[in-house]
């Protein structure tokens, strides 16, 4: 791929992102019209949508799965979907407050706490989902584990206190974001798509400096997910570098000088 495809290509790719507008494929398709026969299905859609999904994909094939995949044996997982997603997600589209019922340390259950729901958030270590939230009593920020909410009731809230706890939520959430700077090794620029991918779940925005033909990835996030950065960092290993961030830099050149010392290399 020369330069010229590679600027145009993901000027493309930016604007079709910016615009919400999703490439895909027939394999994509056809595995989409698979997962929607899963019973998990009917959890996660609205009838109204899972209709008009199944309508929508009714002239592709279904993926075929039963002579090209075998599953082994392997120890219980748990589910990504949770039934209680669908509910929080209205909630917090609405603005709406909530009563929770949620379990603590030791078993004790909360009960009936009033509190704004803010963001779902999904734990790409621990597997789980999350509800961010205001607790209106204790004026706190909370994160629960949706696995740990035994109920919940949305409540109607004013929509001047539902602003002014987003505002005061979002200054939390800007004073515990950092910035890091990545760039990616000129001579693994081919895999930039699946650099990207490896940092799908990060907010980023992507800058291509074209007389040097380098790619930098400009990574925002909270400190509890800077763990999860560096193990994406691990394992793309020589095709990216840490420009700015010093603890990422930090942590990284200790990952690396245990790694020669344990071979023999003496930084």
């Amino acid at each position: 791929m020369n330069l010229f495809e590679k600027i145009f290509n993901y000027q493309i790719l930016s604007r079709l992102e910016d615009s919400g507008t999703f490439m895909v494929t027939s394999h994509e398709r056809a595995w989409l019209k698979a997962m929607l026969e899963h019973p998990a299905a009917a959890e996660a859609f609205t009838p109204e949508t899972l209709r008009k999904l199944q309508a929508v994909l009714e002239p592709d094939d279904q993926l075929d799965t039963t002579t090209h995949l075998m599953q082994k044996a392997r120890s219980l997982e748990k589910q990504v979907y949770h039934p209680l997603l669908r509910s929080l997600r209205q909630a917090i589209m609405n603005k709406h407050a909530v009563r929770l019922s949620y379990e603590v340390k030791g078993g004790r259950v909360n009960s009936d706490h009033p509190g704004f729901p803010y963001k779902l958030e999904y734990s790409m270590v621990k597997r789980e989902w999350y509800l961010l939230w205001y607790h209106l009593k204790f004026k706190a920020f909370m994160s629960t584990r949706l696995s740990k909410i035994m109920a919940f009731t949305a409540e109607p809230l004013r929509s001047s206190t539902a602003e002014s706890i987003i505002q005061k939520i979002t200054g939390t959430f800007d004073s515990r974001k950092s910035e890091v700077l990545i760039e990616v090794v000129r001579l693994y620029n081919e895999e930039l798509s699946r650099i990207l991918y490896a940092f799908s779940s990060f907010e980023k925005d992507v800058q291509y400096d074209a007389d040097r033909d380098t790619y930098r990835i400009k990574i925002c996030l909270l400190s509890d997910e800077q763990e999860y950065l560096l193990s994406k960092l691990r394992f793309l290993g020589k095709r990216v570098r840490v420009v700015e961030g010093n603890y990422v830099k930090r942590r990284m050149l200790e990952a690396s000088t245990k790694a020669l010392e344990r071979y023999g290399v003496n930084s």
